[in-house]
């Protein structure tokens, strides 16, 4: 558990300090419109608690966190990201800009782990309602239950298999 109280937190920073499962995941977002927060909920659900979410549990937890992701977090990497190339400029005055862009960044994750503490309050009270299943399992359906969700190109997206296994080594 996080120093937060969080166990969706720290399991989030557990599986995600894995270099292939960055990858995984910011390329379901950058090219799938995959909401990694959603994402690392759907494997924590799957792996901690062995629980299947339904798809409209799935959308039920996406309408939960829709504004704020949309308001707040992509907000903040979109300031983050076009900062990256003032950020990389070796003059005094835009090296101020690498300054910032880590200040957006702090800012960034710490939306994140608000929209994951969203999400965690959420799930609390129906937890015990979901069904269960083998943790393999369970993180299978419920990314593909947000796949779906997501519709378009995410319905073809290939599961991530870095990030599976990194949950299921966290697995109930």
């Amino acid at each position: 558990m996080s120093e937060d109280g969080s166990s969706l937190w720290a399991f989030s920073l557990s599986v995600y300090a894995n270099a292939a499962v960055q990858a995984e995941c910011l390329d379901l977002q950058d090219h799938h419109g995959i909401d990694v927060n959603l994402l690392l909920f759907c494997a924590f659900v799957g792996a901690v608690h062995c629980a299947v979410l339904s798809d409209t549990e799935v959308r039920l937890a996406a309408s939960i966190v829709g504004e704020w992701q949309n308001s707040i977090v992509k907000r903040l990497r979109e300031a983050q990201r076009a900062l990256k190339p003032f950020a990389t400029d070796l003059s005094p005055i835009l090296s101020s800009a690498a300054t910032l862009r880590t200040s957006v960044k702090a800012m960034e994750l710490e939306a994140e782990r608000i929209e994951q503490m969203m999400l965690e309050a959420w799930a609390t009270v129906r937890i015990d309602t979901w069904p269960r299943a083998q943790p393999a399992g369970a993180v299978a359906a419920n990314i593909h239950a947000l796949f779906a969700m997501c519709g378009g190109s995410a319905q073809r997206a290939e599961l991530p298999d870095q990030l599976i296994a990194a949950a299921l080594a966290m697995a109930c």
